[in-house]
């Protein structure tokens, strides 16, 4: 029994090795992707070893440094603000659906299932946020798209709200006269930790890769986020390295741009913030699920 369990261990770790290293390879290949040398790349490939080391990408990121860097502390604000907001909104909604008293709760729970069938489209969303919101360059369009579109995390929340905390819970609060906000603010949220790290994480993800936004409603520079600014960057590599009148003007440094390292590059640096920041963050993900676990 006590061999079986041995193998055991030892194929559950080695298959978890496994997979860890297939997570770990594709960054390993990106990172040294970004530091090979352009023709390298054309003529070899991408490889693990490169024939020659070259930080021609980073270096023309570097010249766009001023611009990155604002674009670094736009996109962390928006990031924050926005998981917060979403957080509270989508919580505030799902508490009260998860009510079976309440009246026209079902109702309420088919519309926001609808809009994640169906939506009216890109030109009347267009219209309503710049007409109606009048978001358009400004910072709320990075912002408020992201958090009137999550009906999918309310439903998500709705369910473990009404699945796992106990009603007899909210019935004694209720008898005991804790009013519904405070039954919210005291009684859910504390016991719904694991739900709200998992849906504030995925806020968080969405409003860090979030690019869409920017192009659409954002003209103004200075309020591009990071996604914006590196999708910009390589647009503008992809039209010098096509255009044939502008090749004939700049010679042949124009042949020298990075552009398939530089693809590289641009992952490694809106990745890498994320993968310094989630070790921190780690601990209150496990121990909010912990928490929730043991309460529940």
């Amino acid at each position: 029994m006590y061999r079986e369990s041995r193998i055991w261990q030892w194929g559950s770790h080695t298959i978890m090795l496994l997979l860890s290293l297939a997570c770990l390879v594709p960054f390993v290949l990106l990172v040294v992707s970004s530091l090979t040398d352009e023709r390298s790349i054309i003529r070899n490939g991408y490889s693990f070893f490169p024939e020659q080391i070259s930080f021609a990408a980073y270096e023309y990121i570097w010249q766009q440094s001023s611009l990155i860097f604002n674009a670094y502390g736009i996109t962390i604000l928006i990031t924050i603000l926005g998981t917060a907001a979403s957080l509270i909104v989508t919580s505030m909604l799902a508490y009260p659906l998860s009510r079976r008293d309440l009246p026209g709760g079902l109702f309420v729970v088919f519309l926001l299932f609808f809009t994640l069938l169906f939506n009216g489209g890109l030109a009347p969303t267009y219209i309503i946020y710049t007409q109606i919101f009048h978001i358009k360059n400004t910072l709320l369009a990075l912002l408020v798209p992201g958090l009137l579109m999550n009906g999918f995390s309310v439903l998500l929340m709705r369910s473990f709200f009404m699945t796992t905390i106990p009603s007899s819970v909210l019935e004694s609060a209720s008898i005991d006269g804790a009013k519904e906000f405070t039954i919210y603010r005291k009684i859910v949220l504390p016991l719904s930790l694991p739900i709200l790290a998992v849906v504030g994480l995925l806020h968080g993800l969405m409003y860090w890769n979030d690019w869409f936004n920017g192009l659409i409603y954002l003209t103004n520079p200075k309020l591009y986020s990071l996604q914006n600014v590196l999708n910009q960057l390589m647009s503008n590599i992809q039209f010098l390295a096509s255009n044939s009148d502008v090749s004939s003007l700049a010679g042949k440094s124009l042949k020298q741009i990075p552009s398939e390292a530089f693809r590289m590059a641009i992952a490694v640096i809106s990745i890498a913030p994320i993968l310094i920041a989630y070790p921190f963050f780690q601990k209150y993900f496990v121990k909010g699920l912990a928490v929730g676990a043991v309460k529940g």
